[in-house]
Formats: structure tokens, sequence, C-alpha cells
């Protein structure tokens, strides 16, 4: 297995790289800053200590989530509309809805969700040849963690009532939903690394749209079971998305950095575009 054989995509033959925003549409300013930390380490190096670094202000956006939510249920606010929620949401309960609800949303759960990320890493780290969604994959899930554990520390939130619940009962604190917040930075990252190998239009689209429902539907799931208040929710879709951006951006500063290595004796892949160069 070669330490990276990801596809870039394809060049504008016209274009320098580097040039402007650089081939990823990055700032110039961040593209030459990573080229240079490339320089001194390593290209996998470089998108660890970015990563790194990324997690700081996701930690912060966390903090600031924290801060705001305390700030809007003093005065309702989105809040209020947790309970009418909950109400709907235990409306059209029934005991096979309850049942099937359940083993879904167990998929993003301590012990799914974590086999499915694996699953899915030992396929694209076998068929790509590449150590890159190793890196992504648990360097994600690791932000994902550290920002639901602080969350929850920070606010300390209860969970809707038991008696609104469907069992088997959860106790953490509620805020936020770190089932939400992982299946949307799971199922983003390996969307992003899956689109990236994919020529098809119409098949990017659908896999992302797969990707959006799953996430959308993991957090509607813990609503209807109780186990979450609608806001515990929608925060964590908007911090997932933050980290998710963040790891996006960190990989796409390492193709930025490939596209300007020469090129030289490299053959074009199958697909018809380049691979990236090795570290």
């Amino acid at each position: 297995m070669t330490r990276d054989s990801f596809q870039s995509p394809p060049r504008d033959p016209g274009r320098q790289p580097g040039a402007g925003t650089g081939l990823s549409g990055l700032p110039r300013w961040l593209a030459a800053a990573f080229h240079r930390l490339v320089q001194w380490t390593s290209p996998h190096a470089a998108l660890l200590i970015t990563l790194a670094a990324g997690l700081l202000p996701a930690l912060l956006l966390t903090v600031g989530s924290a801060e705001l939510y305390e700030a809007v249920s003093e005065s309702d606010g989105v809040a209020r509309l947790d309970h009418p929620v909950l109400e709907a949401a235990q409306a059209l309960r029934s005991p096979a809805l309850d049942g099937a609800v359940t083993a879904f949303t167990n998929l993003a759960g301590t012990v799914g969700m974590p086999v499915l990320a694996l699953a899915a890493t030992a396929v694209m780290t076998v068929r790509w040849r590449s150590w890159t969604p190793v890196l992504l994959v648990v360097c994600a899930a690791a932000g994902s963690l550290l920002m639901t554990v602080a969350g929850k520390d920070l606010v300390g939130r209860a969970r809707p009532s038991l008696a609104d619940a469907v069992p088997p009962f959860e106790h953490s604190p509620s805020f936020p939903s770190g089932h939400t917040l992982n299946s949307v930075v799971i199922a983003g990252v390996v969307t992003y690394l899956v689109v990236l190998h994919l020529r098809s239009t119409l098949a990017r689209i659908l896999t992302v749209a797969l990707a959006a429902v799953f996430a959308g539907a993991v957090g509607l799931s813990r609503v209807y079971l109780g186990h979450h208040w609608l806001t515990d929710v929608l925060v964590a879709w908007t911090l997932g998305l933050a980290w998710l951006a963040v790891v996006i951006t960190a990989h796409r500063l390492l193709h930025s950095a490939r596209a300007a290595e020469p090129h030289a004796g490299r053959q074009p892949s199958k697909g018809g575009a380049e691979p990236d160069a090795g570290p």
C-alpha cells in the first residue's frame, strides 16, 4: 500500500498551481502557509498539525454555543419550540415505530457509529491504497467527541423527563446531541472522500443527499424518542458542520500542496485524473 494515492481534482492546464486562490479555491496565504509546513515536516504531519490547530476554534465555537444557549433559554427564544415539538413527536409514537426509530438511531450510537466508520474507512483505505481516510476519519471523530464532551460538561442540561422518553433511557447531559453531532461529522467526511472519486454529477448529488438525509434523520430520531430537546439537535447540526468544514479545508490544503509539486514522470490513473504525489 502506498502512503497516499488519492486522485486530485481535474486541473486547468492554463492555471499555475498556487495562483490566485490556489488550486483548491483556498486563500493564497493559507495555501502558502500549509506548503511551508509541508516543507518543514511532511504532508501527513502537516495535515495533522492543521487539524489540531483547527480544533481550537471548533472548541471555542462549542463554548460560544453553550453561552448562546444559556442566553436563549433564559429568554425562551428557540427553546420555546422544545416542548411543543416533543409533544408532537409523542403523538406520532407507536410500538412498531418506536422500535424502528430506536434501531435506526443506534446506528449513530457509541457502538453503531464506530463500526460504520471503521468499515467505511477500511474499504476506502484498501481500495484507494491510501492512509488519508484513516487520518481524516480518526481526527474528525476525535474532534467530534471532544466537542460533545465539552458541550455537555459546560451546559449540563437535563434531558426530557423519562416519562416522556422511549426506553432504553439515557442519563448523560442533553446538550448537545452527541448522536447528531457525530453523524454529521462521520457521514460528512466519508461522503466527502467518496465524492472525490465519483465522476458522475448525479452520483455526487445523490451521495451528498443520502448523507444529509441520514444526519438529519438521526437528529430528528433523538427528538422523536424523547432523548434530546430540539435545541440540542439544532446546535449539534451546526457544530458538526463547522468541524466538518475544518476537516475538509485541511484536506484541500493537502491537495493544494501536492498540486504544487512537480508532476514529471507521473502517469494518469485509470479514471483519467492524476493521482496525488506520495509524501
